[in-house]
């Protein structure tokens, strides 16, 4: 029976990509007819596409869906990327409310990696497009920034629980203060390298304009959004 459609449902983790291979055959069945573990890892990630081309059929398109694991995704995709193969990168909230309708008794790594393959046996797709260095950039500064600021905090908690003792150690307080000032300093250098991107590109600066316009939308937030959504969520500006 003729192929239609082929997706690998890749569930990734940390150390390892665990996937399911399916197809979509011609009387609009579907079949789940592989799985296998790799390491996350470049030779994996060759491994991975050997097993895959031994397992499908060569004269239809193998799309590689996965869904967008914090960090531990991107290599994978900037590699499928690199090697011009079809990727569909989905949110993580979306596979959760599909599998619900499976009503899978048990989730494993496994049977999450066969509902993303269903998932995108049964949907239509768009590609994923890598982001560009501009949008990488932001979002590694605003995720450092976001760090630094939860660390101040927690240490401005720790001063004010210490000033509070019955007889506090002046030096122990001092350096807390230190530490502060310094996360201090260091937030705001990451706003001038925020700045420096924003005012090199004109379209990026475009887009920060419009979304902080907004009610309620400061400039950081609209910056926040734009790095974590591009391109999924890109504004087109002429």
């Amino acid at each position: 029976m003729n192929t239609l459609k082929q997706v690998l449902g890749v569930d990734v983790a940390q150390k390892e990509l665990v996937v399911t291979l399916g197809r979509l055959l011609a009387d609009l069945s579907i079949e789940l007819y592989a799985y296998k573990v790799f390491s996350n890892t470049e030779k994996g990630f060759s491994s991975l596409l050997t097993w895959v081309q031994k397992l499908t059929n060569p004269d239809t398109e193998v799309r590689f869906v996965m869904e967008a694991t914090g960090v531990y995704h991107q290599k994978f995709a900037y590699f499928l990327d690199d090697h011009g193969y079809a990727l569909s990168i989905v949110l993580p909230n979306k596979i959760s409310n599909y599998i619900r309708t499976l009503e899978v008794k048990t989730i494993t790594d496994k049977s999450c990696s066969e509902a993303i393959a269903r998932f995108g046996l049964e949907r239509k797709l768009d590609n994923w497009r890598r982001p560009k260095k501009t949008y990488k950039s932001l979002q590694q500064l605003t995720r450092e920034r976001d760090q630094v600021v939860s660390e101040r905090s927690a240490v401005k908690n720790q001063l004010h629980a210490e000033s509070q003792e019955a007889e506090p150690h002046e030096r122990s307080l001092e350096r807390l203060k230190e530490r502060i000032r310094f996360l201090s300093s260091q937030e705001k250098e990451i706003k001038e390298d925020v700045d420096q991107i924003i005012k090199r590109d004109v379209v990026l600066k475009k887009e920060v304009e419009i979304i902080s316009s907004i009610p309620g939308v400061g400039e950081l937030t609209a910056i926040i959004i734009l790095a974590e959504t591009y391109p999924a969520y890109q504004l087109h500006i002429c």
